[in-house]
């Protein structure tokens, strides 16, 4: 028996874990430096090897992340399959992430338990690919806090309502954010992601043709961008043709996203009205301006939807053997 696989059987069995009992301030950057010390490489490489083979797993995996840490925390819920007795949290209209994603989450899951069987938590894969995904990406890298616990709740019932909508407005975004104790510079920063990964016509074709009673497009909308949506989504067209967020660079990690805004070429309702909004445009400014501001302040903000919602205690969490289902 390898001295991995003993550690992890005595972590599972008598509930100890390494980075402590308590809330989300036993997270730790070192929390697997016993049991599993190479666990950032393994995802690190097997990121990088997925991304080559196929570009849309970088960008859904860091969408990934958002929606598992909004809907129960950062525990990995948004991994689990449903079931003839249950809709999981993934089924929800909102959550419509690649299935590339949940694939990769799997296979990196499987690269790491072949060094360190049971050791590591799905929650914790999910964080560390998010982040190497930003930076295969050509984005900021940044060091994990680590010691989640995988969750034992996903249904897509409770998951309504909390990942927000592409219809929301800045106030509505701020006001989600709060709740989960992430500021309006947080909501504005993560907005961020979007400069890479696509979004498809059904989350925007009402700004293109309904998008208020009287008025057909919404005036926000530079009106050559929309004229190019219109060729992607023609109206009454396939809702699940896509483009992509950034036009320009949408599989590079920048500030493009920001400057896009203020032209006028924000894909979502939700992207352009954050510089139509008094509370978020000047951080949209500030992040135009500088890439190297927007990239420090992502990592800090990443950082903080990490914590978002944790499960540290045996209560509350394990360490799933599958991902995609719940220890039986």
């Amino acid at each position: 028996m390898s001295v991995q696989l003993f550690w992890g059987i005595i972590f599972v069995l008598y509930g100890i874990r390494t980075g402590g009992l308590g809330s989300q301030n036993s997270l730790s950057v070192d929390f697997y430096e016993a049991s599993c010390p190479t666990v950032d490489s393994i995802v690190f490489d097997t990121m990088t090897k997925l991304a080559k083979e196929s570009n849309v797993v970088p960008p859904s995996t860091l969408r990934m992340f958002f929606h598992d840490c909004f809907i129960e925390g950062c525990d990995a819920s948004i991994m689990i399959s449903s079931t003839s007795s249950m809709k999981a949290e993934r089924e929800l209209p909102e959550n419509n992430i690649a299935q590339n994603a949940f694939e990769a989450i799997v296979e990196v899951k499987k690269a790491v338990d072949r060094v360190c069987p049971g050791v590591v938590s799905c929650a914790d894969i999910i964080a560390m690919a998010a982040r190497d995904a930003v930076r295969l990406l050509g984005g900021p890298n940044w060091d994990v806090l680590k010691g989640r616990l995988d969750g034992f709740v996903s249904s897509a019932a409770r998951a309504k309502g909390k990942v927000p909508l592409a219809e929301a407005d800045a106030t509505q975004l701020i006001q989600a954010f709060a709740a989960r104790k992430l500021s309006v510079l947080d909501m504005v920063v993560l907005s961020g992601a979007h400069t890479v990964g696509f979004s498809h016509c059904n989350q925007f074709t009402n700004r293109l043709y309904n998008f208020s009673p009287g008025l057909k497009s919404d005036p926000s909308l530079n009106s050559t961008f929309a004229l190019e949506l219109e060729q992607t989504c023609p109206k009454g067209g396939d809702p699940n043709r896509f483009q992509p967020f950034d036009i320009t660079t949408p599989f590079v990690f920048d500030n493009k996203y920001f400057k896009n805004l203020q032209s006028g070429k924000g894909l979502l309702f939700s992207d352009q009205d954050l510089v139509n909004s008094n509370l978020s445009v000047d951080i949209v400014r500030n992040l135009a301006s500088s890439q190297e501001v927007f990239f420090s302040q992502f990592v800090d903000s990443m950082v903080k939807l990490g914590n978002v919602g944790v499960k540290t205690k045996l209560s509350v969490g394990n360490i799933r053997s599958d991902c995609t289902a719940f220890n039986s």
